[in-house]
């Protein structure tokens, strides 16, 4: 098999792998950078130029594995494109909404290359998306060899899928973006034990150690109490979410919460895209009872529409909860601007539920100690760090020590590192070195072919 990393920046970004296995060419994701903009946050699709696909895999609908799908299908008219039959009910939504916010930074920050695809091309591109069930086995064949392809649920996400190839004789697996833990609303990944001959593997959290005690029930609890005390006080609470996935828990979590009287009584804000995901999620939950989720949630908890006008550096109005993307800070979004106003505030919490990057705002917040000064340069919003800054260990992806176990199972002859910055695919070479020194570890240089 080859195997070319067509994230041009490398760790987790536009995730997107093109494989070369026999005579077939197969593409697995097709993501987009969210810190970068225009045709840089692309994958660099120079390697597939004279190419024809004759399959594309989308794992989940993170955009992170789905925002250049329809750029690449430009090119590659003739590639059927699969998923799980979760993700296939929630695909077309978040394209549309990415085609949105292009054209909002187009207008807003001048960025000449968004759209990079229209409204009218997620239409087109909506009539080539096949979801299969997790579990089914379906052949694909191409002009000069085939394959068999099964879904396992990888409980990162709703739809969230690792992927079982079989060629030949030859077995692979890629776990995808995975989550072997129970969420409040997702069951954790059920992946197949024993031997495959080659695993490519997501490494997202190879370089965080849980600390002890941090356990995913014991930081629900956690974060309960830390809302409780912060709207005791007088504060407000903002909770940066990713709209598809995290926003649907939280709203879960606070409704147990509430349902058992273990969240004191306030105003409960959220908006955008991950309002509208909750219809879905409740959709999913109904027809293919994938998730555990509701809209009557939403009603329970009473959840109010945030102010349509927030004003950077101003905190706002109304006291109470804010559950609001993007997860990560990202610049003028609802989380950052709500973020600039409330951080000078001691009686205040912002709390941090899943995976943060480094580089993002989120990641520099986090890393910012208290009483320094944090510069929210979208903004131009400098203010010193006086709210109760915290990360809670809820995140979608795994702990490094449970895919380490899931890898040296299953005896593979290679092991590749995928979804991880430098420092966490090093850690995993390291133990994998040392408890399955049979197995070669390849950690791919981008755009670059490796035989695996």
């Amino acid at each position: 098999m080859k195997l070319i990393d067509l994230n041009r920046d490398g760790g987790i970004g536009a995730n997107s792998l093109f494989i070369q296995l026999g005579g077939l060419n197969i593409l697995i994701d097709c993501g987009l950078n969210p810190k970068k903009a225009g045709r840089a946050a692309t994958p660099d699709f120079r390697p597939l130029q004279g190419v024809r696909l004759d399959l594309i895999i989308i794992t989940h609908c993170h955009l992170d594995h789905i925002g250049s799908l329809p750029v690449i299908l430009r090119t590659q008219t003739d590639a059927p494109v699969i998923m799980t039959t979760s993700s296939r009910m929630l695909i077309e939504r978040m394209l549309h909404n990415s085609a949105s916010v292009m054209m909002r930074q187009r207008e807003d920050e001048g960025i000449a290359d968004y759209p990079l695809f229209t409204h009218e091309e997620v239409d087109r591109c909506a009539k080539r998306l096949t979801g299969l069930p997790f579990g089914h086995a379906k052949h694909f064949r191409g002009a000069k060899d085939e394959i068999e392809v099964i879904f396992h649920p990888a409980g990162h996400v709703a739809g969230a899928a690792a992927v079982e190839i079989h060629h030949k004789h030859r077995a692979l697996f890629f776990t995808g973006d995975v989550l072997f833990e129970n969420q409040r609303t997702l069951a954790g990944a059920k992946f197949p034990a024993g031997h495959f001959d080659t695993i490519v593997m997501e490494t997202t959290r190879g370089a965080t150690e849980r600390p002890a005690g941090k356990e995913r029930l014991n930081e629900v609890n956690r974060l309960v109490t830390a809302i409780n005390d912060t709207i005791r006080r007088g504060g407000s609470v903002l909770l940066p979410v990713f709209a598809l996935g995290r926003m649907q828990e939280v709203f879960a979590i606070l409704h147990d919460a509430r349902k058992f009287d273990r969240l004191v009584e306030c105003p409960i804000l959220t908006g955008g895209l991950g309002v509208d995901l909750s219809d879905y999620f409740d959709e999913i939950s109904r027809k293919t009872k994938h998730v555990q989720f509701s809209r009557s949630i939403l009603k329970d908890l009473k959840v109010r529409p945030t102010p349509r006008q927030l004003k950077a550096g101003q905190a706002p109005a109304q006291a109470g909860i804010y559950i609001v993307s993007s997860g990560m800070l990202v610049e003028r979004t609802p989380s950052y601007t709500l973020a600039s106003g409330m951080v000078g505030d001691a009686r205040n919490l912002i709390g941090f539920v899943g995976y943060c990057d480094p580089d993002t705002p989120g990641g520099q917040l986090l890393a910012t100690k208290p009483g320094e000064e944090f510069l929210f340069a979208a903004s131009h919003v400098k203010a010193k760090v006086k709210a109760r800054v915290e990360r809670f260990e809820l995140s979608g992806h795994a702990d490094r020590e449970e895919l380490l176990e899931f890898a040296v199972q299953t005896n593979a002859r290679s092991i590749v590192l995928t979804h991880g910055d430098p420092p966490a695919r090093a850690w995993f070479a390291e133990q994998l070195a040392a408890q399955a020194p049979k197995s070669r570890v390849i950690d791919p240089v981008p755009l670059q072919a490796c035989q695996v």
